[in-house]
C-alpha cells in the first residue's frame, strides 16, 4: 500500500467544509478562536475522550450526542481561549447552545454536533461573543478554510499542527486529514488533547471505532510532555464516504490500509505536539525492547518519559543514564535490571545494569541534537514499545506560572 503523507499543509477531504473566525474569546484581539467543521452529506463519527474524572461540559455533551445520534455526527464546533470546564449548569447550557448554533448553520439536529473547547479552566464561556459570529461563521464555510480551523484551536501552541494522507481504497483515492492542538497538559491515556480528523472514506461505524482505537493507542497514547491529562481531551473522526470508495465493512486489506494511514496521520499529529511542547528544545524517542509484554514496555517507556529528573538531564545535555534506569525501576513493570542495556543515541552507556566507560564528549554531541533516541533492551522477551516526549526547561515553568495572566 502506498500512502502519501504531508504534515506541511492540510487537504480538505471531499464533502467537508470549514470556517473560522475571531470571536474575542482569546485575550489577544483579532486571533482566530472559533471554528466549525462539517460534512455536506450524512456521516458517522467515533471519538476518544479524556480519562480524567473532571470532565468539561462540551466533552460531556459530545459523549451524550454520540450516543443519542447513534454516531451519525455531521459537525464539530470548537472554541479556544476558554475550556468551559468546572462551570456547572451554566457551562452545560453554553455547550448545548454551541451545538444548536452549529446545527442551525449546517441544517442538522443539535444531537449531530460534537462540541469542543480549550483554554482556561473554571471561567464561564461568554456565549454571546460566539453567537455574534453566527453569520460570519456560516458565510465563511469553504473547503480551503480547514487550515484556519487548525489555527483557531491553538492556545499555547507556537505553530499549527496538521497532517494529510492519501491512499487508494478499491482503486478510489481517499483522504484522511487531521488537525490537533496541544503543548502542555499532555499525557493522554485513551484520550488526546484536541484532535479532529476528517475522511471521505466509506466505512462502518464499528470498524471506524476500532481503527481509531488502534491509531490512538499507537500515537496519542504514546506521548507525554508533562504527565498532565486535561479535562477537555478529545480525539474525534468523521467519515462521510464522499470519495465513492467501496464500503469498508470487514477487516480486509482495505481496512488494514485505512487503519495504517489513519495511524500514520495520528502519529504525525501526536509527534508535532511533543515537538512543540511548552518550553521544549528536544524531541526524545524512548524505545523499550526485549520486554515480556508490550504493556510492560509501554509502562517503562512512559515512566522514563515522565521523569522530571530525566527530562531536566536531557535539557542540560547530561548523559545521566542512572536516571533512566531508576525511572524504569519504579514504573511498576516487571523486568530484571541486571540484564538491562541502555544506549543514548548509538552510544552504549549501560550493560547488564552496570555503567560502561564512554566518551562524555560524544555523549554531549548526541544530546546537543534536537532529536534524541534512548533505547533500553530488557533482554527478557520479544515485545517492544515507543513513547515520545520532550525535555523540561525553565521556559515550561515560566509559561505555566503566567498562564492565566
Amino acid at each position: 500500500m502506498t500512502v502519501t503523507i504531508s504534515s506541511e499543509d492540510i487537504a480538505c477531504p471531499q464533502g467537508f467544509l470549514a470556517s473560522a473566525v475571531a470571536a474575542g474569546v482569546k485575550k489577544s484581539d483579532g486571533k482566530l478562536d472559533f471554528g466549525l467543521l462539517c460534512s455536506t452529506r450524512p456521516s458517522i463519527a467515533a471519538a476518544k475522550f479524556t480519562t480524567n474524572v473532571v470532565k468539561a461540559a462540551p466533552l460531556l455533551l459530545s459523549q451524550e450526542n454520540l450516543k443519542e445520534s447513534g454516531g451519525e455526527i455531521r459537525a464539530i464546533i470548537v472554541n479556544s481561549g476558554n475550556a468551559n470546564a468546572c462551570t456547572g449548569e451554566t457551562g452545560m447550557r453554553v455547550a448545548r447552545q454551541m451545538a444548536r448554533l452549529a446545527g442551525q448553520i449546517v441544517g442538522v439536529a443539535a444531537q449531530q454536533v460534537l462540541v469542543a473547547s480549550t483554554g482556561v479552566i473554571g471561567v464561564q464561556l461568554p456565549f454571546e461573543r460566539l453567537e455574534k459570529q453566527t453569520a460570519a461563521l456560516k458565510e465563511g464555510l469553504k473547503p480551503e478554510a480547514i487550515g484556519d480551523v487548525a489555527k483557531a484551536i491553538m492556545t499555547t501552541d507556537t505553530v499549527r499542527k496538521v497532517c494529510s494522507a492519501q491512499l487508494l481504497v478499491g482503486g478510489k483515492p481517499v483522504w484522511i486529514s487531521g488537525m490537533t492542538k496541544g503543548a502542555g497538559m499532555i499525557q493522554p491515556n485513551m484520550a488526546t488533547t484536541l484532535a479532529f480528523v476528517l475522511t471521505d472514506a466509506m466505512i462502518t461505524r464499528s470498524l471506524l471505532e476500532e481503527a481509531l482505537t488502534e491509531a490512538c493507542d499507537k500515537s496519542y497514547n504514546r506521548i507525554t510532555v508533562d504527565g498532565d491529562t486535561s479535562t477537555n481531551d478529545t480525539l474525534a473522526i468523521i467519515a462521510n464516504g464522499a470519495s465513492g470508495c467501496p464500503l469498508i465493512d470487514e477487516k480486509d486489506s482495505n481496512y488494514e490500509s485505512f487503519t495504517q494511514a489513519l495511524t500514520q496521520v495520528c502519529q504525525s499529529l501526536a509527534q508535532q505536539i511533543v515537538r512543540d511542547g511548552e518550553g521544549a528544545t528536544k524531541f526524545i524517542e524512548i524505545v523499550v525492547q526485549g520486554a515480556e509484554t508490550e504493556a510492560h514496555a509501554t509502562r517503562i517507556a512512559r515512566s522514563i518519559a515522565n521523569s522530571p529528573l530525566f527530562k531536566t538531564a536531557m535539557a542540560g545535555e547530561d548523559a545521566n543514564w542512572g536516571r533512566i534506569l531508576c525511572a524504569a525501576g519504579y514504573s511498576g513493570a516487571s523486568f530484571d535490571p541486571n540484564r538491562t542495556d541502555i544506549c543514548i543515541g548509538s552510544l552504549p552507556v549501560c550493560n547488564s545494569g552496570m555503567g560502561l566507560p564512554f566518551d562524555e564528549r560524544q555523549a554531549k554531541r548526541i544530546l546537543q541534537q534536537q532529536d534524541i533516541r534512548i533505547t533500553l533492551d530488557l533482554k527478557s522477551g520479544a515485545a517492544s514499545s515507543t513513547v515520545w516526549t520532550c525535555d523540561l526547561t525553565k521556559e515550561y515553568v515560566h509559561i505555566n506560572a503566567d498562564y492565566r495572566t
